[in-house]
């Protein structure tokens, strides 16, 4: 069976480098009659990792969400178990035991309890610097370990044998089964960890040991990345799929061009000029509502940008709408708080609908009230305000939208601003390192509640690269950690209203989520977090 197996992938393959050499001249239906279980998808961003501990981003973890399972997944909008066959909770809502069922890594061993307690610690390891490590700070002595003031043997998590894993919280967290959904939960092979350095052993098909219903068979950077079923994997009887190849063309309009000549199976975005005509005319096209939000951060610790006066008359001095109306063009909503619509909070309100538009009111009266807090701050009329650099990663979407609000800024305020394009990996990096002034930056839910967002911009967050710091912006978060109920949200509403008077950022509106997928492909999966599940996709023949 499995040199079957192989035989039928190896000549996949070469099917593959047959139909890529002959994009130009090959339709989707010549395509299906040679490969009807490969996928083809275009991601649309290169790819740094396939480390569960170490990526970061949205990308990689669609991909790695292929890879891996955990204790539990999404299914549309629920949760259903995974990896974990049952699991029990005590009374005071601190700890949990998971009973696992017995699946396998792609070698053909138990994935055991074991396997979660190393992945979980690995994480937590300061010296692996994961930027996602703070979601486990949810573990008794998470925090401390990661931060050098508690150990490795204090962390909450413990394997009492091969199938069942005891862990144990700081605090109550309702959310808790969501965040083991998410990539840094998931479970690593410890000899496979250890074949290299950090990370490395991820991206090489000849190290890489996963669990999900796919495996490694080649990666490069910014090419091509390719799956193939992993025959071990603990339902592979429903993995009908033999190949997932994954591209990162990050241009729209090759991307759409590609889709339409049947190299793609599936496309993550569209070029604005052709939604209005997609909308109407391609029953291929899917929007789908999002809990993600597009945003401007700031470098607190550059001037003037330090004075938040000036943040906030950068922020009021941009029409939102018209962006949304006139360049995005695809149903977003301009963005008022930090939250998007869809999270509920204790008496089922929409969380978005309580918080409120924090004092935004029309535009021309936002432009005068942007011109008076100019002025305060010390520069009336934009006399003396130096030149600011707007930085954004390449995207037609982001070229235009960068190009509005410098327009508008020139208009409203009189101020000089440098536009600047940067390759993804080049760009991720000047955010970290606080090589910028203003940049682009999106941020996708990771589980369906408030804390997703709003945790984002605490001292502590890697990813909270704006500099901004606020103790009383922390105690609010780590306070909303301890309690439960309205209370618990309480505590997030008076979050968000800290970060919107302080305008660390700048939230410009809600995402639609986009993309296109070929009446050829069925069963597939997204959540309203934007991440992908092929595990029960099929590729059928179409007419």
């Amino acid at each position: 069976m499995k040199k079957e197996l192989f035989a039928l992938l190896a000549i996949s393959g070469i099917v593959i480098m047959f139909i890529f050499r002959n994009a130009n001249t090959s339709s989707t239906k010549e395509r299906v009659e040679y490969d009807p279980k490969v996928l083809h998808w275009n991601l649309g961003s290169e790819v740094v990792t396939l480390d569960p501990q170490l990526n970061k981003d949205l990308y990689g973890g669609s991909i790695i969400n292929n890879m891996y399972e955990g204790l539990f997944r999404y299914q549309g909008k629920s949760i259903v178990p995974a990896i974990a066959e049952a699991y029990t909770l005590s009374d005071d809502g601190l700890t949990y035991t998971f009973k696992l069922k017995e699946t396998f890594w792609s070698d053909g061993s138990t994935v055991t309890a074991h396997d979660f307690e190393y992945a979980w610690k690995r994480a937590l390891d300061p010296k692996v610097a994961s930027e996602y490590a703070h979601k486990l700070y949810y573990l008794r002595g998470g925090r401390e370990y990661h931060t050098g003031t508690g150990s490795r043997e204090e962390v909450g998590v413990k394997a009492i044998d091969a199938s069942t894993l005891v862990v144990e919280l700081k605090d109550p967290t309702p959310y808790f089964l969501d965040l083991m959904t998410l990539f840094t939960y998931f479970p690593v092979n410890q000899s496979a960890v250890e074949t290299g350095s950090n990370g490395a052993w991820a991206i090489d098909p000849g190290k890489i040991i996963c669990n999900g219903p796919f495996v490694l068979k080649s990666f490069s950077i910014g090419d091509r990345i390719i799956l193939e079923k992993n025959v071990h994997y603990w339902n592979a009887e429903a993995v009908k799929l033999d190949q997932i190849v994954i591209y990162q063309v990050s241009d729209a309009a090759t991307s759409l061009t590609g889709y339409n000549n049947g190299e793609f199976d599936i496309i993550d975005s569209v070029p604005l000029a052709e939604i209005p005509r997609l909308m109407a005319e391609d029953p291929t096209y899917h929007s789908m509502p999002s809990l993600a939000i597009s945003f401007f951060i700031y470098n607190t610790d550059v001037k003037p940008l330090d004075d938040k006066r000036v943040r906030q008359a950068l922020s009021l001095a941009i029409d939102k709408k018209a962006i949304v109306e006139t360049v995005t063009r695809a149903g977003e909503m301009p963005a008022t708080g930090f939250t998007p619509p869809g999270l509920i909070d204790a008496n089922g309100n929409d969380f978005y609908d309580t918080a409120g538009n924090y004092g935004v009111g029309l535009y021309t009266d936002n432009i005068k009230t942007a011109q008076t807090l100019l002025a305060e701050a010390g520069y009336p009329d934009g006399a003396l305000f130096p030149e600011i650099e707007l930085s954004f990663n390449t995207s037609e979407t982001n070229r235009m939208i960068a190009e509005a609000i410098q327009e508008m800024w020139i208009k409203n305020l009189n101020i000089k601003v440098q536009l600047t394009n940067k390759e993804w990996a080049v760009f991720q990096e000047s955010k970290a390192t606080g090589n910028f002034e203003i940049a682009r930056g999106s941020w996708f839910a990771d589980y369906a509640d408030p804390m997703s967002m709003l945790e984002l911009w605490t001292s502590y967050n890697p990813i909270n690269t704006s500099r901004w710091s606020s103790k009383a912006y922390d105690d609010l978060i780590v306070s909303a950690k301890t309690e439960k109920g309205q209370k618990r949200f309480d505590l997030l509403y008076q979050a968000q209203d800290l970060l919107m008077a302080e305008m660390p950022v700048l939230p410009m509106y809600y995402f639609t989520d986009l993309f296109m997928i070929s009446k050829r492909v069925v069963g597939w999966e997204k959540t309203t977090m934007g991440v992908w599940y092929f595990g029960n996709v099929d590729i059928i023949e179409t007419e």
